[in-house]
């Protein structure tokens, strides 16, 4: 059974992720209308990530005895500078999610919810991945300079989920 403060938590993450969705849909959008395509489908990908994540967070819930509460979502910006200030969003977008599972984990250990703190524990790993691409790609992005967008915009799938590195032949 959650407890409340940590069912509160949960349905407050619950949020956070449909919103980080409905951020990557608006990003992928702009790429698209952009000529990014490679960036858009990275987006498309990121924002059916977080989608699934949401909805480990409403079944864990649910699942818990308590009620997951899928809330309104924040409209996110539709407009960006560029593609590496769009990154940099990511990453800042990223930390902010981070820092929430990190609150979360910190409460279930506050109130011995041992069960809540092992799913969280997906999370916390998950996170590491997730900043660690977005700095990877704005790496990738400060190294072929802005008047090589065609080139990044081609191999940006190759960097999804690896942490920046091109996945491993098999």
């Amino acid at each position: 059974m959650l407890k409340k403060k940590v069912e509160d938590l949960c349905n407050r993450q619950v949020e956070r992720e449909g919103y980080s969705m409905n951020l990557y849909l608006a990003m992928a959008s702009w790429a698209e209308v952009n000529g990014l395509a490679g960036v858009a489908g990275w987006m498309y990908a990121q924002a059916e990530e977080e989608k699934l994540h949401m909805l480990k967070f409403v079944r864990y819930i649910n699942e818990r005895g308590g009620k997951a509460i899928i809330p309104a979502f924040k409209k996110p910006p539709s407009e960006f500078k560029s593609v590496e200030n769009m990154f940099r969003e990511v990453l800042k977008h990223e930390q902010f999610v981070t820092a929430s599972i990190n609150e979360i984990v910190a409460l279930t250990l506050q109130e011995k919810d041992f069960n809540t703190n092992n799913f969280l524990q997906w999370f916390v790993m998950e996170q590491v991945e997730e900043e660690s691409s977005a700095m990877a790609i704005l790496d990738k992005l400060n190294l072929l300079g802005k008047d090589n967008m065609y080139q990044f915009d081609r191999d940006i799938m190759s960097l999804r989920g690896t942490g920046g590195n091109p996945p491993a032949a098999e």
